[in-house]
């Protein structure tokens, strides 16, 4: 990065004709979304007693907490390991993780048959539950992200706190509040990052743990006892490139200039991270001798083929080449290929590989389970687009500014 850079609200409308088309999938998303907590679960999904989940849980929750990695990876490479260069993507990321995760929890709200009992497990505490641990870490988490996030809107009010009428005697008051917020946040800061980033590692292998209880239910290609392992890594691996797709994308959408040297960096990174996952992928397949099963033709053998050649070994050798890492279209694809292959993998473990007892036909998800997952995705994109418009996220080049962090992790 050959120039230092200011966090700033992006000076763009916000209505475009993409924004146009997302507002409308949002509002078909919600129609649906109404029609199940009006009328039950049945009325709007092809849900049953033989198949308690589908996409609402396979791309809701599980893909979405996995895509949302990129929040506590960016943390621990610019806050814990003091890389600097990299400061320009961690509220990116943050942002991005803070809204994903806030969907996931409403993906769950939806899901579960009385979603108005969703505050049994905070009361109702079963320690030796994985679903627990599971379920506490994201509470948790959603209240570190939005605390972690706490001083970017500090940082766009203070000092313009601007009240109209009657309101405005409190102006000062204001001002007092959020220059106190301010500091209290500089000196704790580095708590809530360390416990975002232990925290996300906890309950993203613990999403892999509640796999392996399903034991035979699971086809042998993705159930292994190193399950959890395996979901932690492909979390990690998957955090930068997701990062590198996010920041590529809203690059062009608001018409700025890509980061390079920052994005390549990121993708330099990610070869490691996925050859690890890949040697754990490959070699427990071999330990198990679980290969046996691509020689039969099925849905499971061509998916497991798909999430392993197109997501981890393609983008691999692509991360592993100089052109892509200076190309932002080579650069995108595998970003691309990473994130579609993680997502790919969570649907295969939550849904192609798990086959319930007792079921007597396929699952397909309904029609208005598709229009709310579409739905939620559209909606998720306005707000991220509506908080870099208003808030300071996106970085840009500002010469005037030093290097310094504003947090920091000393030890």
């Amino acid at each position: 990065m050959d120039r230092f850079m200011r966090p700033t609200p992006l000076p763009r409308r916000f209505l475009t004709p993409g924004v146009g088309v997302l507002i409308l999938l949002a509002l078909n998303g919600l129609v649906f979304l109404a029609g199940r907590l009006l009328f039950g679960i049945g009325a709007v999904t092809n849900l049953s007693n033989q198949y308690p989940w589908g996409i609402w849980i396979g791309i809701d929750v599980a893909a979405g907490v996995a895509l949302a990695a990129g929040g506590f990876t960016t943390a621990a490479l610019g806050h814990v390991m003091h890389r600097e260069q990299y400061h320009a993507v961690v509220r990116p990321a943050l942002l991005t993780a803070l809204l994903g995760y806030t969907f996931v929890a409403l993906g769950v709200c939806i899901d579960i048959g009385r979603p108005y009992y969703i505050w049994h497990p905070l009361v109702m505490w079963n320690g030796t539950s994985a679903l627990f641990e599971v379920g506490i870490c994201v509470v948790i988490y959603i209240h570190v992200l939005y605390i972690e996030f706490l001083p970017v809107a500090v940082e766009r009010f203070l000092g313009r706190v601007a009240l109209p009428g009657p309101l405005a005697r409190l102006n000062p008051l204001a001002e007092r509040l959020l220059a106190a917020l301010d500091r209290g946040l500089a000196r704790t800061m580095f708590v809530f990052i360390i416990a975002g980033v232990v925290l996300s590692t906890l309950h993203q292998s613990s999403l892999g743990t509640l796999m392996v209880i399903a034991g035979p239910k699971m086809h042998p290609l993705w159930q292994t006892p190193i399950l959890p392992l395996l979901f932690l890594l492909s979390a990690v691996s998957v955090g930068f490139p997701m990062v590198i797709l996010e920041s590529l994308l809203a690059a062009r959408s608001f018409g700025l200039k890509p980061e390079m040297s920052v994005l390549a960096g990121l993708g330099r990174m990610t070869a490691p991270l996925l050859g690890v996952y890949l040697a754990f992928k490959i070699g427990d397949m071999f330990v198990r001798e679980t290969f046996v099963h691509l020689a039969t033709f099925n849905t499971a053998s061509v998916m497991f083929m798909v999430e392993v050649l197109f997501g981890v070994v393609i983008p691999l050798r692509m991360f592993m080449s100089r052109a892509v890492l200076k190309s932002p279209a080579l650069l995108l694809t595998a970003s691309a290929l990473v994130v579609a292959g993680v997502a790919v993998n969570r649907v295969d473990n939550f849904l192609i590989a798990y086959t319930p007892p007792y079921s007597l036909r396929p699952y397909h998800p309904a029609f208005g389970e598709v229009c709310v997952t579409v739905g939620f995705i559209s909606l998720l994109v306005l707000l991220y687009r509506a908080a870099v418009l208003l808030f300071p996220v996106i970085s840009l080049p500002d010469r005037t500014l030093s290097p310094k962090a504003k947090y920091t992790v000393h030890g």
